[in-house]
């Protein structure tokens, strides 16, 4: 009845800019993260008439806005809105969608776009969105018929949770924000997830119990707490080693006994080479992409080791690897039917997964490091002082493989990061995350050089009233291109250096908590007063440049990329003295 009476309301006149605006509202986008542009005033006034239901966050960079963005939405499952304008603001952002690409992380982007009647005149800032963005989203499109602006967004925060979650980007016309338009708002879709079929759980099962060294693999995006909380349980109970895929630490407690560590980009080698014993891989959630396979040579494609693949997308599965089994479902659902899962009589593989948690645990052990400040011991540090639901963003570079070796993050602790690499996301991805959840903890892991692409994004927290707290890795360097520098052609350093500010005061310049910290014991304190603070701070963590990874030094890298003295060939014995003649003789020392 209700329905049938909203149907029979003839819809008021509204312009484009209040109908997408409304339109958000109705599919449930509470964030709103954007750079203002003369592209879609229209729309920023739309967006002032439903200020109370929706938040709008005025950022300073494109780049930053997106990535507010996109961590909002690995975060929370659902994506939030970034809006830019035209050209130069589009360009901007497209870092942003390229991280949601890789990431698989739900994100809506509009784009301010010029006059319709304007096209293919190579108008001022224009750009050809379609082509642009072709390669980066799921779905790319345009509005030019402000009556239709309910029906596409509505298809585009489907689009953007389906199957593989990621991006869609949506350009705006200019004159169809201002025409007037009577159409009705349409809601969000109740949509049952894919649920996996019953028979493939048993086979699944069957050839678990056939293993002897199992291993499981998590990762993908929207995972839910249900969902996190029933792979624990059937993990748990099955007694199978856990490891992470790239940047996926979130998804798994590693204060278990079952959890192994990560598989990415600086993994501990131990891990790899027995992950390559492994007669079982449990992919649950994971592409099995570049970083979790280091490079593809972690599996046969051929399918040497049977590999359980379940995956949301089924384009994905069998991509690169053929799968002794693929399960098409959502993760939440997968986790959910494993759960039920009777837990076996007797476990084949427990010495195996004690030997892999010892490794663990070694593994997270910390050196003696040369220098003052030794960074296993502070992130050992920071482990006992983080909140227990705290969230953590992380740049790109090799100074991220710290917080992954040498923390253990708890059930309800969140730590997100690019898997594309992509520097300059931790500092806005932190903000994005304090302002969507203002009462959480935040602490940023950031690089000096990932921090001065973006760190202005902090004026964005003084702006809306939030506190992160930003970890600043301070080297004075380009790290991971200088390791490779010193791996290839050591001693021959080329634009990997780098001139810092003075951290601490930069943040301070704002009105911020800064601290620098030059040795281990000062780490704690400074933390435990930026957190007093209640203000957006900066810890600048001054590291010995030549530890350039938690692994290796720049001295023992070009040590081992010098070449070796060759052999003397062994002389026969008559020869081994001969005479000296005219060209053996040594010649007189010069007089100085």
């Amino acid at each position: 009845m209700e329905l049938a009476k909203a149907r029979s309301v003839k819809p008021a006149a509204r312009t484009g800019g209040r109908v997408l605006a409304d339109a958000l509202v109705a599919q449930g986008v509470d964030h709103v993260f954007a750079v203002p542009g003369e592209s879609y005033l229209d729309v920023l006034d739309g967006l002032y008439a439903v200020r109370q239901k929706l938040k709008l966050v005025t950022c300073r960079f494109e780049a930053g806005a997106v990535n507010m963005a996109e961590a909002y939405g690995k975060l929370n499952g659902r994506p939030a809105a970034a809006f830019v304008t035209r050209g130069p603001g589009a360009c901007h952002g497209a870092i942003g969608v390229h991280i949601a690409f890789q990431d698989s992380t739900p994100l809506l982007l509009f784009v301010g776009q010029i006059p319709f009647e304007e096209t293919d005149r190579e108008s001022f800032q224009e750009v050809d969105y379609r082509r642009m963005f072709q390669p980066l989203a799921k779905w790319v499109t345009q509005i030019d018929d402000a009556a239709r602006i309910p029906e596409i967004v509505a298809h585009a925060v489907d689009v953007a949770m389906s199957g593989r979650p990621g991006p869609v980007v949506i350009a705006l016309s200019e004159e169809m924000q201002k025409k007037l338009v009577e159409v009705p708002d349409i809601g969000r879709a109740d949509v049952a997830p894919a649920n996996p079929d019953p028979a493939a759980i048993a086979k699944m099962q069957a050839l678990l119990a056939k293993s002897s060294k199992p291993l499981a693999i998590l990762g993908g995006s929207r995972w839910s707490e249900a969902g996190r909380a029933a792979i624990r349980d059937f993990l748990v109970a099955h007694e199978v080693p856990v490891t992470v895929g790239f940047r996926r630490q979130a998804l798994y407690d590693g204060t278990l006994d079952n959890f192994a560590g990560d598989l990415g980009v600086g993994s501990d080698p131990a891990l790899v080479a027995k992950a390559r014993e492994a007669d079982l891989i449990l992919a649950i959630g994971t592409r099995l992409g570049e970083p979790v396979t280091q490079g593809y040579t972690l599996f046969e494609p051929a399918g040497g080791v049977p590999i359980v693949h379940v995956y949301p997308e089924p384009g994905e599965i069998g991509r690169v690897f053929r799968p002794a089994l693929g399960i098409v479902s959502d993760v939440n659902a997968f986790a959910d039917a494993a759960a039920k899962l009777p837990a076996p009589k007797r476990v084949a593989w427990r010495d195996w997964t004690r030997e892999l948690r010892a490794l663990r645990l070694q593994g997270c052990a910390a050196p003696q490091y040369e220098g003052t400040l030794n960074l296993a011991q502070a992130m050992h540090a920071l482990q006992e002082l983080l909140e227990d639901d705290a969230i953590m963003t992380c740049d790109a570079g090799n100074f991220a493989t710290w917080p992954p070796r040498f923390m253990n993050f708890k059930d309800g602790q969140r730590f997100i990061g690019p898997t594309n690499g992509a520097m300059g996301y931790a500092v806005p991805a932190a903000v994005g995350a304090k302002i969507a959840h203002p009462d959480r903890q935040v602490v940023c892991f950031v690089g000096d050089g990932g921090f001065l692409m973006t760190g202005q994004e902090i004026a964005t927290a003084f702006h809306h009233g939030v506190a992160p707290i930003v970890l600043v890795f301070n080297n004075q360097m380009y790290g991971t291109i200088r390791m490779y520098q010193e791996r290839s052609y050591p001693g021959r350093v080329s634009g990997t250096a780098l001139t810092n500010p003075d951290f601490a005061k930069f943040i301070e310049a704002f009105g911020g908590h800064g601290e620098v910290v030059s040795e281990t014991a000062e780490f704690a304190p400074a933390f435990r007063r930026a957190v007093e603070s209640g203000k957006p701070a900066v810890i600048e963590l001054r590291m010995n440049p030549d530890q350039i990874t938690s692994r290796s030094t720049i001295t023992q890298m070009r040590a081992a990329a010098s070449p070796k003295p060759a052999a003397k060939p062994k002389r026969a014995e008559a020869a081994k003295h001969p005479k000296p003649s005219a060209r053996t003789a040594p010649k007189p020392a010069k007089k100085r």
